[in-house]
């Protein structure tokens, strides 16, 4: 032990670990949010899965909220998926969390797990987008892979 540092529990260790990486799940979710309106704008994605789940799962919710806000009420239930997924990242065993590929490979499976099973278990339509629209959104859950998986100074996840 390095003198004056006290060697934490290792719950308290992942505890910490986990919510770092809930906050980057965060950050990442952000990050995706502005890809996405990028490939919005550029007429490259139609509909987000948040805005799809959401618009299945919880209809009535839509009908309360005014339609100017409906943007808003997506990007928060985003963040906070986002978070979700970030904090389960922490969780992961830290020989798993140091590879390279980490990252990346979490991203693409947080996609894998969505549409294959969390998008059929809530209902929500299988999604017939272009291959551009699948590489597009393909490629935002890179970026949010590698947001999580990278260890923000000065702690080493």
């Amino acid at each position: 032990m390095e003198s004056g540092k006290r060697r934490m529990p290792a719950s308290e260790t992942s505890g910490a670990t986990a919510l770092r990486a809930g906050v980057r799940g965060t950050i990442g979710a952000m990050a995706m949010s502005g890809m996405r309106q990028a490939a919005t704008s550029l007429g490259l994605v139609h509909t987000v899965p948040p805005e799809a789940v959401l618009e299945r799962t919880v209809p009535g919710l839509f009908r309360l909220v005014p339609q100017e806000r409906h943007q808003a009420m997506i990007e928060f239930v985003h963040w906070a998926y986002g978070a979700g997924g970030g904090a389960f990242f922490g969780l992961l065993p830290r020989a798993v969390r140091e590879r390279p590929w980490a990252g990346p490979a979490y991203g693409v499976a947080i996609w894998g797990v969505f549409e294959a099973g969390i998008a059929p278990l809530l209902g929500v339509p299988r999604r017939r987008g272009t291959a551009v629209e699948r590489c597009v959104l393909l490629a935002d859950h890179l970026l949010y892979g590698i947001v999580v998986a990278a260890s923000p100074w000065p702690h080493r996840d």
